[in-house]
């Protein structure tokens, strides 16, 4: 019950001390278009209305299945509606479609295939959506439950994607300990972190993650005002000496490395 109170409070002032002025304010002539094209920008694209009606068929789904669950902290097992699940963890339309146009504008300006790592693919909406911009960008998805992967991948199929790479099990064993040390080398485009919801396991996935970061990286993080765990460990990324600007989105928190950036923290209302 307390952390309920404290994420209406924490929502509540997040109205009163954010602005939604258009991007003006924001000194970087990159972040204020940046700002323009994540938030502003009215324009769909096609592909959202396929992975919507994906999302509503997961939505009206009554198949249990048996979940390994590590999100909180503790492996837990759990006999659970896809339905459920689907209303409880899918990332809210509205932000899954700014990833997507952060992906997509990050690629036009590179002008190459992106390197995205997820962590937390659940039922692989938020995937679909960081995965289909591009057909060459490469996406990498860690989750923990088989269950959740088999459902996901159906939809993948569905929606006709094929440049996500798999990572099954406990992301303190296959990302933290080296399982995938054949990509440990290259560099991260975009990451985004939407597992263990506990302050210290965010700072370690943010910190090894971070290892890999170009300065054009962008990595964002998911339901930093969940708690006040995550609002922690949010505070403390933001203070890091290698991170420059953070936009906090209240569900979302944007954070950029490129040290041509004021050290800046923005609250934007979306």
């Amino acid at each position: 019950m307390k952390e309920l109170w404290y994420r209406i409070w924490s929502y509540v002032g997040h109205q009163f001390r954010s602005w939604n002025t258009g991007g003006e304010g924001i000194h970087s002539p990159y972040l204020f278009y940046l700002v323009r094209m994540l938030i502003y920008d009215e324009n769909r694209f096609y592909c959202w209305r396929d992975i919507e009606a994906r999302r509503r068929k997961i939505l009206a789904s009554k198949q249990m299945v048996e979940v390994t669950d590590y999100g909180t902290g503790n492996q837990t097992d759990n006999h659970r509606c896809i339905a459920d699940i689907a209303r409880t963890s899918l990332e809210r339309p509205r932000v899954a479609q700014i990833l997507f146009r952060l992906v997509s504008y990050l690629g036009h300006v590179q002008q190459r295939p992106l390197r995205i790592v997820e962590l937390g693919t659940s039922l692989g909406i938020t995937t679909a959506y960081l995965a289909m911009p591009d057909s060459r960008n490469h996406v990498e998805t860690y989750e923990g439950s088989s269950a959740l992967l088999d459902i996901a991948q159906e939809g993948w199929e569905e929606l006709g994607i094929h440049n996500i790479d798999v990572i099954e099990g406990n992301i303190d064993d296959t990302l933290l300990l080296g399982a995938r040390d054949t990509h440990a080398r290259e560099s991260i485009d975009v990451a985004y972190i939407d597992a263990n919801h506990t302050k210290q396991a965010t700072l370690r996935y943010f910190d090894h993650l971070a290892k890999s970061k170009r300065s054009s990286s962008i990595f964002v993080l998911d339901d930093i005002h969940h708690s006040r765990e995550m609002a922690e460990a949010w505070r403390q990324i933001c203070q890091r000496e290698d991170v420059t600007t953070t936009m906090d989105l209240y569900h979302i928190g944007l954070v950029f490395f490129d040290k041509q950036y004021l050290k800046r923290h923005y609250k934007l209302r979306i």
